[in-house]
């Protein structure tokens, strides 16, 4: 019988082992890059996303050994990103997950590194899949689309731009920051998994995705309202002291609220029009819009 949280325990599990195996395998000169790298890359939290691409995978009838090694490097583009991110010079966060950020263990200049080192990895992971057909280079370049100038970095760029500049914000720039810089990952976590299995249903995935990533940064926002350190992991009301430009300045706390509601009602009004069994995608859609960490 389906149960959503042993599926995502499975799923996420085959992942763990997936990339325990390679960091195994993993040899760097000086051995602190590599030591830096596995930090943050093993305090991986729920790994959201590579359970969502494994999930999708799955639905649509493509192989696991075709998918985990995007996912590998889909979870090193996050990782990256959020060692970057804990810098002083971009969030100034001291903890990740309930434990010191990478530039408190490593020392800043080595977290740069570090996070560079997972990026790279990361797109040399694709280069090596796309030798295996034209459907893994599409694959590829999706999911490197999504990383960069067009996908998470623009997010980061206009989060920063508009921090402590909120009087010239607009809600279209909100939207932007939202379906960039948090909805470009997992927005590639759902497409790699359709281009492999030959575009199926390929817009119908790309608009749940863009709406699970903007609800997923909405939850976010009222997370750092609402949550706790002991459950988050991380320093909490940071968004608000650092004038942010988030849901909870624009709509207000209920009124972010209502607008998750919309956007998990709106996930699943798409996944109706599949005709796939994705009861897993559509309980990804409640855990994340219920999440309390």
């Amino acid at each position: 019988m389906y149960d959503f949280k042993a599926e995502y325990q499975r799923l996420q599990t085959r992942f763990e082992r997936f990339m325990q195996e390679y960091l195994e395998e993993l040899k760097t000169t000086p051995a602190v890059l590599g030591e830096s790298m596995a930090y943050s890359l093993q305090n991986g939290g729920k790994r959201i996303r590579p359970v969502l691409m494994l999930a999708t995978a799955e639905a649509f009838g493509v192989e696991e050994s075709r998918v985990l090694p995007f996912a590998l490097a889909l979870e090193m583009i996050h990782t990256y990103s959020l060692v970057h991110d804990d810098l002083p010079a971009m969030d100034n966060d001291d903890f990740r997950r309930g434990k010191p950020s990478n530039h408190k263990v490593f020392g800043e200049g080595n977290a740069v590194l570090a996070g560079d080192a997972l990026l790279n990895t990361a797109f040399g992971l694709c280069l090596k899949e796309c030798f295996k057909g034209q459907d893994e280079v599409l694959a590829s370049s999706i999911l490197c689309e999504c990383a960069g100038i067009d996908g998470m970095i623009a997010g980061q760029s206009a989060d920063l731009l508009f921090e402590k500049n909120l009087e010239n914000a607009k809600e279209k720039d909100l939207l932007y920051i939202q379906e960039n810089k948090t909805g470009k990952l997992i927005l590639a976590a759902v497409a790699v998994p359709s281009v492999l299995s030959g575009n199926e249903y390929y817009y119908q995935l790309r608009e749940y995705a863009v709406t699970l990533g903007r609800l997923f940064q909405i939850t976010d926002d009222i997370l750092d309202v609402t949550g706790d350190f002991t459950a988050l992991g991380k320093t909490i009301g940071k968004d608000e002291r650092e004038d942010k430009l988030t849901s909870i300045r624009f709509y207000s706390l209920d009124g972010a609220r209502v607008q998750a509601d919309v956007c998990a009602d709106r996930c699943n009004a798409v996944l109706d029009g599949v005709k796939k069994d994705l009861s897993f995608l559509r309980d990804f859609v409640a855990m994340v819009r219920n999440r309390s960490k």
